[in-house]
């Protein structure tokens, strides 16, 4: 693709700003000819200000494709980084001609019929093989010291202070945390690739390999990352989604 088209998700408790630096890292990298439009679900980054307590799981993906197509976009690289691997299957299914592929950089994927909360769980790595689980104990430590774990293992402190301090003011509706109607089965007719993050913290490595299988991928490319690559690792990510991005 000479001139690609990317739109990027962004994932939970994050907004379109998360995907700033990689986008910079494109421009630089393509020589200013890849478009890029960072999307905002409803409740985050740019859309913060709204009341999100009656808006389905469907009306946050139609709202995704609107922006899309309000933007002009098409033969687009639709790109999600973890919870957006919820909404990336259902764009597709409601507007297949949009998309010329996807990439799925450490999403998660819940199955049919579980809740994402239920996936991840309540205990720490490991402890379940049906709980991705978390990296230290959700009983006795704070939010801030699990999210700096999470996103932040691969920062140096004051830049890791500097991400918490973004964190908070962004919230998915409530209705993609209820959800359970996960569909995957369409995915095998258009390309994906997966960008598997080998620090992260997050999504430990067992669970993205096989989150990447849910979302039928072509290929997985590994990049020596925590959760956060966009943001620690934003020219090698732009380089992934410039070289390697399904043709």
């Amino acid at each position: 693709m000479a001139a690609p088209n990317f739109a990027f998700v962004h994932g939970g408790g994050q907004g379109s700003w998360v995907w700033a630096e990689t986008i910079a890292a494109l421009a630089m990298q393509s020589g200013g000819a890849a478009n890029c439009l960072a999307l905002d679900v409803p409740g985050c980054g740019t859309k913060r200000d709204r009341d999100t307590t009656a808006i389905a799981f469907d009306d946050i993906v139609r709202e995704l494709l609107a922006d899309v197509q309000a933007a002009g976009l098409r033969d687009v690289v639709l790109v999600g980084h973890s919870q957006a691997g919820m909404v990336l299957p259902r764009m597709v299914e409601f507007a297949p001609g949009l998309f010329h592929s996807l990439v799925y950089v450490t999403c998660s994927a819940p199955p049919p019929g579980m809740t994402t909360i239920e996936r991840m769980g309540d205990g720490l790595h490991g402890a379940r093989d049906d709980q991705v689980g978390w990296p230290v104990d959700p009983a006795t430590s704070t939010i801030a010291e699990r999210f700096r774990v999470m996103f932040c293992n691969d920062m140096a402190p004051a830049e890791a202070d500097a991400f918490l301090a973004r964190l908070g003011s962004d919230m998915w509706p409530m209705s993609s945390y209820a959800y359970r109607d996960w569909r995957y089965d369409h995915l095998g007719a258009i390309p994906a690739l997966f960008v598997h993050c080998l620090q992260d913290m997050s999504l430990p490595s067992p669970w993205q390999e096989r989150f990447a299988e849910a979302f039928r991928v072509d290929r997985t490319v590994r990049i020596d990352s925590g959760h956060q690559v966009m943001n620690t690792r934003p020219q090698a990510l732009a380089e992934v989604l410039l070289r390697d991005s399904p043709a």
